[in-house]
Order: C-alpha cells, then structure tokens, then sequence
C-alpha cells in the first residue's frame, strides 16, 4: 500500500508549525522505503495535489478544538471531520477538494485519510520555536504515527 505521511504547517507561525516539527521528527526514524515523508506549506487543491496516487494518507496539523488544551492530540478521520477549513481565507479545505475532485471523476484519490491533529491555542504568533505544551505534543504525535504506519 502506498503510503504519505504530510506534516501540514508555516514554519514561521509558531505553533502552526507543528506538522512540520513531526516530519522532521519522524526522518530519524528508520522507516520503509515504500513509505513517503513529506512537508507540506499549503492546504486545500494544493495538498490534494502532493497526496493523489497513495492509498493511505497520514496528515499531521495544528488544530483548534474548543474544550480541549493545547498539546492534547487527536486522531481521526478526514471523513468524519465535517467543520475542517482552511486557515486562508482565499482558498477551500481539503475536504472541499476531495469532494470536488471525487465529483469531478477523479479516480485516483486515498481510499484511507487519517488526521493527527495537535491542538494549539494561536496560530498566528510569528516565531519558529513550538510553545511548551505543543512542543511536549511532538512525540506522542510521532508515536501515533509510527503505529499507523505498523497496521499498513
């Protein structure tokens, strides 16, 4: 199975880097050659694009969860996570790609989409540094990646 694993994040906006810390995170990590790494600084027709041709998709993103703290991480499935949006407002989720692009007679999109989100508090301070608490998330995200990767 043809497997990506993208770490979603601007590397200049603090926390909203995160996915991009795990990337680099998850490169010391000795992983099959079948399986891709890659850095993603977009969101929407643009990560639809880098994520096409694989069967399974990993994505790794900063996001915000009312009730939740920040460096809690979360797992789910793009499916299931209908208010997912993209942080600019000139361009559309990827949820709203996939769905164009399914409507549209795409054939070759993931059959298996899985979110792991680190919640974040703000995602527009400028800094390259994580908080703390996003920062202490990094490796329980590597870790929940590494089993996905293990059940492929």
């Amino acid at each position: 199975m043809r497997t990506i694993v993208v770490g979603v994040g601007n590397p200049i906006l603090q926390d909203d880097g995160v996915g991009l810390h795990v990337i680099t995170a998850l490169r010391r990590h000795h992983l099959d050659p079948d399986i891709t790494l890659e850095s993603a600084y977009t969101g929407g027709m643009n990560l639809l694009d880098i994520i096409r041709r694989y069967e399974k998709v990993i994505l790794v993103d900063a996001m915000k969860q009312n009730g939740c703290k920040a460096g809690e991480v979360k797992r789910f499935f793009l499916p299931d996570a209908t208010s997912l949006h993209s942080s600019n407002p000139h361009e559309i989720s990827l949820a709203e790609a996939l769905l164009l692009a399914r409507s549209l007679g795409e054939d070759i999109l993931p059959k298996e989409i899985i979110v792991i989100g680190i919640v974040v508090q703000d995602t527009f301070d400028f800094g390259e540094q994580l908080s703390k608490e996003v920062a202490a998330a990094v490796p329980i995200a590597v870790r929940m990646v590494l089993k996905e990767l293990n059940s492929t």
